[in-house]
């Protein structure tokens, strides 16, 4: 299940403001600001949603391991943050 840490972390890598989440996955900005500040935890369509968008920009979603829930670009599809395309090359 998605993490509000990792919501957060995608976005700083697709340069994406919360507003921004929330246009691409078709949510209201409170839910995304209350899910990513702890507030509340989406329903699983909600959840479902911010991963899909998250994941059709190029972000990784890498599920607890032992070390931790985390997220990456994903080298094939990128990211459109700027630092991500010069990070590549």
């Amino acid at each position: 299940m998605l993490t509000s840490v990792q919501s957060r972390a995608g976005r700083a890598l697709l340069g994406w403001s919360q507003t921004e989440l929330a246009e691409r996955s078709h949510l209201g900005l409170s839910t995304i600001r209350d899910f990513e500040k702890g507030r509340r935890i989406p329903t699983i369509n909600n959840l479902a949603a911010i991963e899909q968008a998250l994941e059709a920009a190029g972000v990784e979603l890498i599920a607890e391991n032992g070390g931790g829930p985390g997220v990456r670009l994903n080298r094939r599809q990128g990211g459109t943050h700027p630092r991500a395309q010069r990070m590549r090359r």
